[in-house]
């Protein structure tokens, strides 16, 4: 049964009746010689009234079970963007035939007759280059399709969430393999419109009733939900499904494919889930990829994607007209990677000290708490890298490949450390999310990264298992049968050493190739994955090197984890004390010097809650400890900058040490430093905020000025005393975070050099912490960019005054944070009182008379309680958003809850 196509009802929120089209286009294939009427939205005559020409034109396909209204966000802010001046795109936006309101057929079409269904389309419209495609599910196969068809026209391809292919032997998502089942296809997809509405069920948050019903408008009947079955049965599930080769060959063209490229992706599709996007992303390595946290299926309704698209296409202006080529990211971000280059210094490799000391049988790593035995465990020069080796080729033997991500649930100590160098020297790209992220930011964490490996132990193992982690799954210990297929383990490490034994090791990578995935601490947000470059790491082990005089004498205590893996590639001893690395409060002052008493270090790198139980816990110290500890040269607190009595009280235990605080991030974990006797001497000054130093070697540090609403939008300067956001550059800066294309340009976007073209050693960052310069070139840090409080009077940072309310008697720690509309904040104080108080609520009116009288900050109210809360990595950085919103509940008269 046909029926002809149709305009959409009037009224429907969001889309605009002028851009619908009926045209009519004659068929191919099993439509061959008849023409079918298609509805689609176009802009082009719009934008031709208005006299705007256009760069291109974006063909966006729909899948199952929606329509063109899918696309209604980029029809109009494409048309909006071009009137304010921004580069036009015209949209052409299609409702597949049988779909939407376009012609229903009642004919067959699978997925080879809707490619050529499509191309039939865009030549009945004349539809000219540059064209860019835009598709989402089984409209990005059809959109793909159309694109590696249409080589002459194409300028790029733009996906949300789709699949062009499936691995042999994995079953096909749930929710499609009981919609095809037998006996279901027909009754869920066509009899009734529950496939329709599981679909719409998967927006995040819940669409609005009216733009639900606009989604159902084409569907009314079980007559015009037929094409929706058609799909679901159209789908590949093995080599003997008819659709399987038109997939198979568009697959392999699409890894052929050298145009740019941007994928937005809803992580949390249970249909097109990330494996779907770790395919595609391999298949077009220079694609720009950005996952949105939290989104689903539907991104296009979750998420702001049309603006992502409008940005892309104006950043990518130049590569998409063919004016400028489009070199792969890998090889772009490598000539952006300073380290190696021809004018700075020789590439040397994070495994060169291994190399050097491969017959030495000096003690390299030492564990001092190896899991079922009392004493410590001692690994020599020698055997690491006789380790190393022989796990470098049994992974490459087993088909780990440069490039190829291996995720790392291991407790620091020899065993860690060998199969990181071994995964850095075979070029494969270690995935390192700490523990302290929780079981949900470790979910998000391993399933963004989508790694093709997993070593573990039985605790990370069972966490992967249960939690559906992907990748190849290894042991670090030899596991009994069944417990090994319980959790999914192919083998343990010694088979991987066995395996590698006498086979050769692989050429190594280079200072351009990707090395390492570190996490963000998830306390500004969900939890980042950075990525660094092997030149990157090898310019972090240089600048740490010479700044801090590290000598193959020297000897590491590392009680913070981003640095327990630096010994062999500084070519010295390191100890890992003991402790929970995923707890830092777990680690004791006599913890700390035994290990110190076992390596004879002379540096000790701890995280700032780490220091905090080590000076509550000196008292338990014998004199063989202090005297161990008198051994100490160098104490570094890093991962946030303390204040100067925790750093003195760190510092009494080690009497000959020099303290330093470094301020750095996960992007780049060495900017500045201070010394004790520097921020004593900073004191003096009459700045605000923390001062954590100046620049350490060739790193830079500017400001961009806030303005009256709180943002930074002034050219970043060395300007002395204006408050705005600390932008920093370093060789050792961070390449990009991954799958973030967004969040990498908002990174950027400001800076020096921009976020296109910048040259060797002049990458920055954004780093969304807000502080100012000083005179003599030293750093203030006074808070994170989103705490900044936007009052009547102008942005206020909230750390001067914190330290204002610390120093009341009475006060162990405070938070000010804002209450009230963006512009008109008012300040409140959070305080934790000595004793703490009971319950939280209004401070006593003595404190609050106290507080108030300690700052020039105006204080709308004092509240306390019993603890501020905390990041989940460091346990050091108060949670101000979180306070803001419990204080603003609190004073509307909200029931008064715990933090």
């Amino acid at each position: 049964m046909t029926e002809g196509a149709s305009l959409p009802p009037s009224g429907l929120p969001g889309l605009d009746p002028r851009f619908s089209r009926i045209l009519r286009v004659p068929g191919r294939g099993v439509d061959a010689g008849v023409s079918r009427e298609w509805h689609h939205l176009d802009t082009g005559d719009e934008l031709a009234r208005l006299g705007i020409p256009t760069a291109g034109t974006i063909l966006a396909v729909h899948g199952n079970p929606t329509w063109s209204y899918l696309w209604r966000s980029i029809v109009s802010e494409s048309v909006r963007a071009a009137e304010s001046g921004r580069p036009a795109w015209r949209v052409v936006a299609v409702d597949q035939l049988d779909m939407g309101f376009s012609e229903r057929t009642g004919v067959h079409r699978p997925l080879h007759q809707r490619v050529s269904d499509l191309a039939a389309f865009t030549e009945a419209l004349a539809l000219e280059g540059p064209v860019v495609t835009l598709g989402h599910d089984w409209g990005g196969v059809v959109s793909l399709g159309w694109a590696v068809d249409h080589g002459t026209s194409l300028a790029g391809v733009m996906l949300l969430n789709t699949a062009i292919h499936h691995p042999e032997g994995v079953p096909i998502p749930a929710p499609l393999r009981l919609a095809g089942a037998w006996g279901v296809l027909a009754a869920s997809t066509v009899g009734t419109t529950a496939f329709l509405d599981t679909t719409l069920a998967l927006a995040t948050p819940s669409l609005d009733r009216d733009v639900a019903d606009a989604y159902r408008a084409p569907y009314r009947t079980a007559e015009r939900r037929r094409a929706i079955g058609g799909f679901v049965a159209d789908i590949p599930v093995d080599a003997r499904h008819e659709s399987f080769g038109e997939l198979d060959r568009i697959a392999g063209a699409v890894a052929r494919l050298d145009v740019p490229a941007l994928m937005l992706w809803g992580p949390n599709d249970p249909i097109f889930s990330d494996r779907y996007l770790d395919d595609l992303a391999d298949r077009l390595p220079h694609a720009d990829v950005h996952r949105f946290e939290g989104a689903s299926h539907l991104v296009a309704e979750d998420r702001p994607y049309a603006d992502a698209v409008l940005t892309w296409l104006e950043d990518n202006g130049e590569r998409l007209s063919g004016l400028a080529p489009s070199p792969p990211r890998a090889a772009a971000s490598a000539r952006r990677t300073s380290t190696g280059s021809p004018d700075g210094p020789p590439f040397v490799p994070l495994w060169r000290g291994l190399d050097e000391r491969r017959e030495d049988d000096s003690v390299a790593v030492v564990d001092m708490a190896p899991r079922g035995k009392s004493e410590p465990r001692r690994v020599s020069w020698r055997q690491l890298d006789d380790r190393v080796r022989k796990l470098a080729a049994g992974l490459h033997r087993m088909g780990v490949r440069k490039g190829q991500r291996v995720s790392l649930l291991v407790q620091p100590g020899p065993t860690l450390t060998a199969v990181v160098y071994a995964c850095l020297r075979i070029g494969a790209v270690v995935v390192v999310a700490d523990a302290g992220l929780g079981v949900k930011g470790l979910t998000r964490a391993v399933r963004g990264a989508w790694p093709h490996v997993v070593i573990g132990e039985a605790l990370g193992l069972t966490a992967a298992r249960t939690l559906g982690w992907p990748g190849l799954r290894i042991s670090t210990a030899r596991l009994p049968r069944v417990a090994a297929v319980a959790l999914g383990v192919e083998c343990s490490l010694a088979d991987v050493i066995e395996l590698g034994t006498g086979a050769p090791v692989p050429a190594p990578p280079g200072p351009g190739d990707e090395a390492a995935i570190l996490f963000t601490s998830g306390s500004t947000g969900p939890a980042k994955g950075v990525v660094y470059r092997h030149g990157q790491l090898s310019a972090l082990r240089d600048v740490l090197a010479a700044h801090f005089d590290v000598t193959s004498e020297t000897g590491l205590v590392t009680g913070f984890a981003p640095f327990a893996l630096l010994g062999p590639a500084l070519g010295t001893r390191s100890v890992t004390p003991d402790m929970d690395v995923s707890a830092p409060r777990t680690l004791t002052a006599s913890a700390v010097a035994a290990a110190v008493r076992e390596s004879d270090a002379r540096i000790v790198f701890l995280s700032p809650a780490a220091i905090l139980n080590v000076v509550a816990t000196a008292d338990a110290l014998t004199t063989t400890d202090r005297a161990a500890l008198t051994h100490v040269r160098t104490f570094l607190s890093t991962g946030a900058p303390i204040g100067e009595q925790l750093l003195a009280s760190a510092a009494a235990l080690m009497p000959n040490a020099t303290p330093h605080t470094p301020y750095g991030m996960t992007e780049c974990l060495l900017v500045t430093d201070v010394t004790l006797d520097g921020i004593r001497a900073a004191a003096a000054a009459p700045d605000r905020g923390v001062c954590v130093g100046t620049p350490i070697g060739s790193n830079r540090v500017l400001v961009a000025a806030l303005d009256a609403d709180g943002r930074p939008t002034a050219a970043p300067s060395d300007e002395a005393g204006v408050l705005g956001e600390l932008v920093v550059s370093a060789p050792h800066l961070k390449d990009h975070y991954d799958r973030l294309w967004l969040t990498d340009r908002a990174a950027e976007n400001g800076t020096p050099s921009g976020n296109r073209g910048a040259a060797a050693g002049e990458r920055w960052h954004r780093t969304g912490d807000v502080g100012h310069l000083d005179a003599d070139g030293r750093v203030w840090v006074e808070g994170r960019l989103p705490h900044v409080i936007v009052t009547a009077d102008g942005p206020v940072a909230p750390v001067g005054a914190e330290q204002d309310v610390e120093g009341v008697e009475g006060v162990r720690r405070a938070a000010v944070v804002g209450v009230g509309p963006h512009g008109l904040r008012q300040a409140v104080a959070v305080v934790e009182t000595v004793p703490p108080t009971s319950r939280p609520g209004l401070a006593t009116p003595e404190l609050t008379a106290a507080v108030r009288a300690s700052t020039a900050l105006p204080l709308v109210a004092v509240l306390a309680v019993p603890q501020l809360p905390t990041d989940i990595r460091h346990n050091s950085k108060i949670d101000r958003s979180r306070v803001s919103m419990w204080a603003e509940s609190t004073l509307a008269g909200g029931k008064t809850g715990a933090l």
